[in-house]
């Protein structure tokens, strides 16, 4: 659990604390005053680079250019994650400096943020993630096969740009790869198959999804590169692996695939997904960020979407507008303000 967080030189916040307890926690202000900031701070408390995606220098205030730092007692753990300015990000457990990979073995967060609205129409690159950000919640060691599969593939495609015929060093790297991408592959589909229990087992108000996993569908991985190294000599890269997969899914009510249904359907599919992940992670502490998720729900779908949340084991973190959005949520949550003073956010809890 999440007991303490302070952000330090944190994007538009100077200073901020955070002390949250059981219950969801509420977070409303206006249009840019800071609070998907907040939510920012609390997913680089995971492996990577968070929900905006943002490098390092780019997260820290520009008004002072000093690096930036949070800290966090997280499941009776002190965490420590911070960058100097041009520097890389750091982390550190209990004092000690450790991988980024190391923090999905404390806490699992799952988010869902407005940029994703269009995950299932855009380039599978975002559905990738979504799939591994899933996987990472269930096996903490799908960080370190991914990262494997990666390292050994760049080195591959270097030798590919480079044109290098020694066919040695392309097979020491592809049984690398190869090794790894078993591993990717088994913990992406036993994934999947937690989400699917998760949601035939739920009473829900959202709809349910039937995932599948595409454009990862060659058996012999070694022996099809080795085939293929002309091919992806010309196009100098690899073009075939689990770097290549999609996420699919199909929206069970309609049998109709996820990019054909309204706006709002996909969007509540999103959620429904989030929820069932939330839902089925057992044996760590899951945080879930969700950034102005209310706005665009009706009222009943909104306090089902409550109900759901507070029957959740795991920590739930919202933003939006107005106090209002949560209203349904009643004595239940935990509210914080946002407000904004010469362009600098200044955070209240409130009644």
């Amino acid at each position: 659990m999440l007991s303490d967080l302070s952000l330090y030189q944190f994007r538009s916040h100077r200073r901020a604390v955070l002390t949250p307890d059981t219950r969801p926690v509420a977070i409303f202000g206006a249009n840019g005053a800071g609070k998907t900031n907040i939510l920012e701070a609390i997913s680089l408390l995971s492996p990577g680079r968070g929900l905006r995606r943002a490098q390092a220098p780019d997260l820290m205030r520009r008004a002072e250019a000093v690096g930036w730092k949070i800290t966090a007692q997280l499941s009776g753990h002190d965490i420590l994650t911070e960058a100097a300015p041009a520097q890389p990000r750091q982390v550190r457990v209990d004092g000690k400096l450790v991988p980024q990979t190391a923090l999905g073995r404390l806490v699992r967060i799952q988010w869902l943020v407005p940029a994703m609205d269009r995950l299932w129409i855009e380039a599978p690159e975002g559905r990738r993630r979504f799939l591994d950000r899933i996987t990472l919640s269930f096996f903490p060691d799908h960080a370190e096969a991914s990262l494997a599969y990666e390292k050994a593939m760049r080195e591959r495609n270097r030798l590919l740009k480079d044109g290098a015929g020694d066919a040695h060093w392309y097979q020491v790297l592809e049984a690398r790869m190869a090794e790894a991408a078993a591993d990717i592959r088994g913990a992406r589909t036993a994934a999947l198959a937690r989400i699917a229990q998760a949601q035939d087992a739920a009473q829900t108000a959202f709809p349910a999804a039937d995932l599948s996993i595409t454009g990862d569908d060659v058996g012999d991985l070694p022996a099809y590169w080795a085939e293929t190294r002309r091919r992806d000599m010309a196009a100098g890269r690899t073009l075939e692996g689990p770097h290549r997969a999609d996420l699919q899914a199909i929206y069970s009510a309609k049998s109709m695939p996820a990019d054909q249904v309204s706006t709002g359907e996909q969007k509540a599919l999103l959620l429904s997904l989030v929820l069932a992940n939330a839902r089925a992670i057992d044996g760590a502490p899951a945080i879930v960020l969700l950034d102005e998720v209310s706005a665009h729900l009706d009222p009943a779908r909104r306090a089902a979407l409550y109900d759901e949340i507070c029957a959740l084991k795991a920590q739930v973190f919202m933003t939006g507008t107005e106090r209002a959005l949560f209203d349904a949520l009643g004595p239940r949550g935990q509210y914080l303000q946002v407000l904004e003073d010469a362009a600098t956010s200044i955070l209240e809890e409130v009644s």
